[in-house]
């Protein structure tokens, strides 16, 4: 155990199970990272988004509660990088694909339940004439890129810069910090505008007349909202430039609603992209637009065919019959509004504790209640990766595993009152180090670090032995 780490058992009065130890998780967490570059399969999930020798492996989990490799059980918030809305091993969901399995999940052709899934879909997004499924988002954005270069002939893209991530692909990250690899002349080939400024957008469009084929945006952020006017000038800006216009609903939809951003705010893209929430936390993703963009890769054009998607998992049965148990469940409740009074719920709790410990200027629960996350600054009010660290520290200390406050519909007021409780008992510290003006002795190691940045300081790891 390092120095100025604290794991002895803290009892709280909303109950739950107390972290007490991670020795195992620690160990397959070393393993990991001899096995698996960066010790994970995506970068957000990476140790060193948590404080050092605190990153929990995970087991199991069931509803809003998982449990680790040493046995500790956690209220989970992020919600499995927001793919999970209606909780983990949703009983609806998970009995209907353990009923697909006896019947096969791959074959040769396609299958009556791609026809079905379409049909769903397509319900939920009434302005989409089609869909093509695959099984992550990146495919689809990388997909949708392609389709409207080929449909414009053009090379540029033009992306929100406002907005952390849409692809895995070159185009787009040749764009972030941690873009070794990507040729420069691919780098160049996009080009940024900024969230709710239509007059950006129309200067990048004026610059580049007649070059840009896409422009790409999540309708929403869960910090930002679209100002009244943004989304529909967005629309008629492509419209002008003849630009195809693509929205990234990865988080939007099924969280915002079951439609995504688009059917909340009432303007209609060209294209859409949607992944995360449509299958429960199951692998499945889904590109959609107007027929003459889509059918570009069909069969029913007499122009040069674009590479749309094809891929040998992309509509086997266990994703498509996940998302189809899922439509059902936004067709007969309302998990969204279910999500939207929890997060309001826990915001009022979260910045009531902060309030009453006078940090409130320091660490708040804030944005959209679906998608909730927490700020971290330091005594001066500077955003703060090391006062983040201690404050996460604090949390799975009280046994509440997350870096937001992204609930799903599963979440339970028992469960908010117990990370009250782990907050306050966080907050305590937090307040302790303000007061000192540095969190030097609190929480051991150097601070957690962006995912997506150039090197891998401050949390660089020895190299495995040969």
């Amino acid at each position: 155990m390092k120095k100025g780490v604290n794991f002895e058992p803290w009892v709280r009065s909303a109950g739950g199970a107390v972290v007490t130890d991670l020795a195992r998780s620690r160990r397959l967490q070393a393993r990991l990272h001899e096995l698996v570059p960066g010790g994970a399969h995506t970068y957000a999930r990476g140790s060193d988004q948590y404080p050092e020798d605190m990153a929990p492996v995970l087991v199991r989990g069931r509803g809003a509660r998982v449990w680790d490799a040493d046995g500790n059980s956690y209220v989970e918030y992020g919600s499995g990088l927001r793919s999970v809305t209606l909780g983990h091993a949703h009983p609806p969901v998970v009995e209907a694909v353990r009923a697909c399995l006896a019947d096969g999940v791959n074959f040769s052709r396609p299958t009556a339940l791609e026809l079905a899934a379409a049909e769903d879909f397509l319900a939920l997004v009434p302005g989409a004439d089609m869909v093509k499924f695959a099984k992550n988002g990146s495919d689809t954005t990388t997909a949708a890129v392609r389709l409207a270069r080929a449909a414009t002939g053009r090379d540029l893209v033009a992306v929100c810069r406002d907005q952390p991530f849409f692809s895995t692909d070159d185009w787009f990250v040749g764009t972030v910090p941690m873009n070794a690899g990507v040729p420069s002349v691919t780098r160049q080939l996009t080009v940024g505008f900024g969230y709710n400024d239509l007059p950006s957008l129309a200067e990048v469009l004026d610059r580049h007349h007649g070059k840009v084929a896409a422009v790409v945006l999540e309708p929403a952020t869960a910090l930002r909202e679209p100002e009244p006017g943004f989304l529909a000038g967005v629309r008629s800006l492509c419209d002008q430039h003849g630009a195809v216009l693509v929205f990234d609903e990865m988080i939007t939809g099924f969280r915002w609603a079951a439609g995504g951003g688009q059917a909340l705010y009432g303007v209609t893209p060209d294209l859409s992209c949607w992944g995360k929430g449509m299958g429960n936390g199951f692998p499945i993703a889904a590109l959609a637009g107007r027929r003459e963009l889509m059918e570009l890769g069909g069969l029913a054009t007499a122009r040069p065919r674009a590479f749309l998607l094809s891929t040998t998992h992309g509509a086997e049965s266990v994703g498509l019959t996940a998302f189809r148990a899922v439509a059902r469940v936004y067709r007969e409740t309302d998990p969204v509004a279910v999500m939207e009074r929890r997060g309001a719920r826990l915001a009022d709790l979260v910045n009531g504790v902060a309030h009453e410990l006078g940090v409130a200027d320091h660490v708040a629960a804030v944005g959209r209640p679906s998608c909730l996350v927490f700020t971290t600054s330091d005594a001066r009010g500077v955003p703060s990766q090391a006062f983040r660290t201690l404050f996460l520290a604090g949390l799975l200390r009280g046994g509440v595993l997350g870096q937001s406050f992204v609930v799903s519909a599963a979440h339970t007021d028992d469960q908010l009152d117990q990370t009250a409780s782990a907050v306050h008992s966080a907050l305590v510290t937090y307040r302790r180090a303000l007061e000192a003006g540095s969190t030097e002795g609190l929480v051991a190691g150097p601070p957690v670090a962006p995912a997506l940045r150039s090197h891998a300081s401050p949390r660089q790891r020895p190299a495995a032995p040969p």
